[in-house]
């Protein structure tokens, strides 16, 4: 069931399309199920394609076609790293290297402790920062190095 406060939230999503468009909402609703549970849940898509009038189906794919949703709990802050060819060409594999050794964990893992996720990304559209990765889908951290890498953990750690 989804809570009121999404509800509300996709009430409000729905207000920017014509009536018969409720399916165009489909993302924002998955963004406001994760930001509020931290995870998108099969239970959640199927509430969501109910509230929508669509597909329990079309949900899904929306879901896994997009890296920006986590379909299984990832972590406090899921760190998503851009391992596209720009990024990729920049050094996204040390990166992923780096944060492995770091973490103790490998991509599509989470720390025993459940406080970092590591996920694969596709281009963030940041090239000019690359390597780069996201917290939690909302922050951007570019121009990675081992250095900068650690210090943004070492804040992360103390949330």
């Amino acid at each position: 069931m989804l809570s009121d406060q999404i509800q509300t939230q996709i009430n409000r999503e729905l207000g920017k399309y014509p009536a018969d468009q409720k399916q165009s909402a489909v993302m924002a609703a998955l963004r406001f199920v994760q930001d509020e549970k931290g995870w998108i849940a099969n239970e959640d898509m199927a509430d969501i394609a109910v509230y929508l009038g669509m597909p329990q189906m079309a949900v899904f794919e929306v879901a896994t076609f997009y890296h920006m949703y986590n379909l299984k709990p990832m972590g406090r802050h899921t760190l998503t790293v851009c391992t596209n060819i720009s990024c990729m060409l920049c050094g996204s594999g040390e990166t992923v290297e780096h944060l492995s050794k770091r973490l103790g964990i490998g991509l599509g893992e989470v720390t025993a402790d459940g406080k970092f996720g590591l996920r694969e990304g596709e281009c963030m559209g940041a090239c000019v920062d690359a390597p780069m990765f996201t917290i939690n889908n909302k922050k951007l951290c570019g121009r990675l190095t081992s250095e900068k890498i650690d210090q943004i953990l070492a804040e992360l750690d103390k949330q």
